[in-house]
């Protein structure tokens, strides 16, 4: 899936979910950096959803290249579901959820 969603991102085809959109502009996250980030060297998936509501998808994380640590969910049809900066407080290393 991982591939599919570069190839896609690569290309310029990606597209955004409305609630995507929005945390994005509250966060002031841009297209380019959610690009920088899925494709950067350090890009790796984090957590797979194959049972998401729509259509299986995956947390990736990345790096823009000013160095903001980003996660964005996908699917392998290119939609991006949500992007956000990992709350360092919730994550160890921003790539393994902290036990509860």
């Amino acid at each position: 899936m991982f591939e599919a969603i570069c190839a896609i991102v690569r290309a310029g085809d990606h597209r955004y979910t409305a609630h995507a959109q929005g945390r994005m502009a509250y966060r002031r996250i841009t297209d380019s950096e959610v690009r920088q980030a899925l494709l950067s060297p350090e890009a790796e998936v984090v957590e797979e959803y194959p049972t998401d509501k729509y259509s299986p998808s995956c947390l990736i994380y990345g790096v823009t290249a000013r160095g903001r640590v980003l996660h964005a969910q996908a699917n392998a049809r290119g939609v991006v579901v949500t992007v956000y900066e990992p709350d360092p407080s919730e994550w160890v290393d921003f790539k393994r959820r902290k036990p509860a």
